[in-house]
């Protein structure tokens, strides 16, 4: 057995890659606290009676599982921080008002979300807790907008839609569990054929409307025709009229579309729900809604919105920044130089020490510049290596 394998879908970070994800985590943390935002910092793993609560099915199949040798009782490794968030404003912070938190850190999933997906993908995201209304979705959409346009990511686009409509639908379906589960499966995948059989039972005007989600996706535009396709109840009504607050109030923005069968966490939101897609990725950047019940779960009921985004595949997406390379400082260091290595290191330059016995090139470890002496004084030139 090669002892350096890593499993499946797990992988190192090396020094360029790790780079720029540390620059995007410091740069939408800065960003999310400018606006509020205050960070936590979860633990990786929870008893999983703490770490599923409120969170549906889903998140429990994405959990791997240990027995604690200390308590004897079954924890999990976190597959998704936006509980743990939930439950530090619900039981930790416990403040009455309007709570902005933010957060970064790895996660693991027993499966990959994807053929390219990572199973530790690294979830950086921000959360508003204690509003009810329309217009903190409002907020939490512009913040993602703002953190993809920071990062440079060309051509992202964010689809919007809300879990109110397709649980409207089920309920006027009378479906079992299991139905609707397989229903919702065909809508994400828009398999609109697995889909006619599935609702086939259906009565109408439920079935027709399920069969119209997977073709309601697009501009403003969408809201009508689903106005049109989708029967008149209260619940609908509401839904759509949400999104239309928010197409008005996000009209600004570029990149904001509908995608009514889009239903991604489903299992434990219940409002506005948003994915983001960029060019060069198949699957979402990044994933949001509302999810007002997860706080419940842990006594204490609170308004919540917000989004995470997997910072590897960002990372990935976003152009590289500038990088001037190292400066070679000799060895041995007097006192001149050592005073010149630390006012170059305090400008930000990264100063590397010439080790005595060094094999290879000082390329390869990043340098590209190097200290020489000139007369009485230290000047950085370009290196010059064999």
């Amino acid at each position: 057995m090669r002892h350096w394998l890593l499993p499946e879908a797990i992988e190192d970070l090396l020094p360029e890659e790790a780079r720029q994800v540390e620059d995007l985590r410091r740069r939408l943390l800065d960003r999310f606290a400018r606006h509020g935002y205050q960070l936590v910092a979860p633990p990786l793993l929870e008893y999983v009676e703490s770490l599923l609560t409120g969170s549906g099915r889903d998140l429990d199949l994405r959990t791997f599982k240990l027995v604690d040798q200390v308590s004897g009782r079954t924890m999990g490794l976190r597959a998704d921080i936006t509980p743990q968030v939930a439950r530090i404003d619900a039981h930790l912070l416990n403040r009455r008002g309007v709570a902005r938190l933010c957060y970064c850190g790895s996660v693991l999933h027993t499966l990959p979300a994807g053929l390219l997906a990572s199973r530790e993908p690294l979830q950086i995201g921000a959360e508003l807790y204690g509003h009810a209304g329309w217009e903190a979705d409002s907020e939490i959409i512009r913040l993602l907008a703002e953190a993809l346009a920071s990062s440079g990511v060309a051509g992202a686009r964010i689809d919007l839609g809300h879990v109110g409509l397709f649980r409207a639908l089920t309920v006027g379906a009378d479906l079992a569990s299991e139905a609707e589960r397989e229903v919702f499966a065909a809508l994400q995948a828009k398999d609109v054929s697995t889909l006619r059989e599935l609702v086939a039972p259906v009565p109408e005007p439920i079935r027709s409307a399920l069969l119209a989600l997977p073709e309601c996706y697009g501009g403003v535009e969408t809201l009508d025709r689903a106005a049109r396709c989708l029967p008149s109840s209260s619940a609908i009504t509401a839904a759509l009229d949400t999104l239309r607050r928010l197409a008005i109030d996000l009209a600004d923005l570029s990149g904001i579309g509908f995608d009514l069968a889009d239903l991604r966490g489903y299992h434990y939101h219940n409002g506005v729900v948003f994915a983001a897609y960029c060019h060069g990725l198949p699957g979402a950047l990044a994933l949001g809604g509302r999810y007002d019940q997860v706080g419940q779960s842990f006594g204490r009921s609170r308004p919540a919105t917000g989004f995470s985004i997997d910072l590897r595949d960002l990372a990935r997406l976003a152009p590289r920044a500038a990088n001037s390379g190292a400066i070679l400082a000799p060895w041995p260091q007097d006192e001149q130089l050592h005073t010149e290595v630390e006012r170059l290191r305090d400008r930000g330059e990264t100063v590397v020490r010439a080790l005595p016995g060094h094999e290879g090139t000082w390329r390869e470890a990043g340098c590209e510049r190097r200290l020489a002496r000139r007369g009485t004084e230290w000047i950085v030139e370009n290196l010059e290596e064999d």
